[in-house]
């Protein structure tokens, strides 16, 4: 921030040594808009661009284009990413693909992008409110909410007049603001798993456990897509329920949800050994896990000793169908039959739904292409895919 600060100071200073020289009636704003955008007319020391119209001209058209929603001549705006740490799993995976877009912003040369990391939401909230207090021009943002309570800093962007693009997490009170906002199908991602139940037989009323994300919208699509596609109201890939195979209000009581997880795979692991403690739930055979990592934490619990030799026989006995998403590694090996393979040879299915952190570099490039003046989708959603050991191999995984 520092350095483009000092950008802006020179550029102001050349652009005020400028009009000292006798450029036209209005060429300060001239001058100063072609210092910004690395316009020829500072070589010519002239309020005129090259081809001699009046810079008037070109600082209406901007205007107009602007109250068109959409940014032309945008050149050198700087793009801040900001996202969690850059550690493990899914979302530090995040910060690694959203450096590799910035990297490849960079190499073009139009527009300039860094990303900048958050270790806690506190955190994430002093960066954000440090970018809209410097007092930068042409600067863009594109976010990651780590967690609902940066409502009030992105509202900040807003006032300031920051254009910002949100990703994964939206905030339902700013999103109307959003250049766009993306996300993968998270509505999807619980149809997936529900589809995946039925068909492998689950029935109307049979017991479910879903082991739930937190307590973000996240957590609440993914489990409205699981009871809307139950009911027949939600489609996945292209198809809805069967009419005999719905479910009732009445049946959806037999699904129990765990409560946050925190997307912990050790909170998942503990919640799955104290459930199995009652030998009366061994026979539930449907889990829904909302991401890869409490997968693993279910498969880590069968593979210790935090459940009972007695209780595994009688879980492996009801042959309990697991699923997940997200798209990890670990999770993925599974799917390819190299890792927990005795577990889930004594499972009755193993299955993922992808929603892939790379979908960062989405995000970023609605920005590009908002800067760029194009029409950019506010509601973005990424559609979702069923990954089985059968087509793992065609899905990429992250570490």
């Amino acid at each position: 921030m520092r350095k483009k600060l000092l950008i802006s100071v020179l550029t102001l200073a050349m652009a005020l040594g400028l009009t000292a020289c006798g450029g036209g009636g209005n060429g300060t704003d001239g001058n100063q808009k072609a210092a910004e955008n690395g316009s020829e007319s500072q070589e010519s020391g002239k309020g005129e661009t090259e081809d001699g119209s009046d810079p008037t001209e070109d600082a209406e058209g901007s205007e107009s284009a602007e109250n068109d929603g959409k940014t032309e001549g945008a050149a050198g705006t700087h793009i801040y990413v900001l996202t969690a740490a850059e550690d493990h799993g899914w979302t530090g995976s995040v910060a690694t693909f959203a450096k590799e877009k910035a990297e490849e912003i960079n190499g073009e040369g139009t527009y300039t992008a860094e990303v900048i990391t958050a270790n806690d939401a506190a955190d994430q909230i002093t960066k954000l409110e440090d970018i809209v207090a410097s007092g930068e021009k042409d600067i863009a943002v594109v976010i990651q909410p780590m967690d609902d309570t940066l409502q009030s800093a992105i509202q900040q962007l807003v006032d300031a007049g920051i254009p910002y693009v949100a990703f994964d997490r939206i905030i339902d009170a700013v999103s109307a603001s959003a250049v766009s906002n993306v996300k993968g199908d998270n509505e999807g991602i619980g149809a997936g798993a529900a589809e995946y139940f039925v068909s492998l037989g689950m029935k109307p009323g049979e017991a479910v456990y879903v082991y739930e994300g937190d307590t973000s919208s996240v957590t609440t699509l993914r489990n409205e897509g699981f009871t809307k596609y139950l009911k027949g109201e939600l489609e996945y890939n292209g198809k809805t329920i069967a009419e005999d195979a719905k479910w009732t209000e009445d049946d959806l009581k037999a699904v129990t949800y765990s409560g946050a997880m925190n997307w912990s795979r050790s909170d998942t692991k503990d919640s799955y050994e104290s459930l199995m403690g009652d030998a009366s739930n061994a026979g539930i055979k449907w889990f829904y896990a909302e991401d890869d990592e409490l997968a693993m934490g279910i498969l880590e619990s069968l593979n210790g000793g935090g459940v009972s030799d007695s209780a595994k026989e009688a879980i492996y006995q009801t042959k309990p169908v697991l699923t997940g998403c997200g798209g990890l590694d670990e999770y993925y090996e599974v799917l390819r039959g190299n890792s927990y393979g005795d577990i889930a040879a004594n499972l009755g299915g193993v299955m993922s739904v992808t929603y892939s952190p790379s979908m960062i570099q989405t995000a970023i490039q609605d920005m590009v292409d908002y800067l760029n003046g194009e029409t950019v989708e506010q509601d973005h959603v990424i559609e979702c895919e069923t990954v089985t050991p059968e087509n793992v191999d065609q899905f990429p995984s992250f570490f």
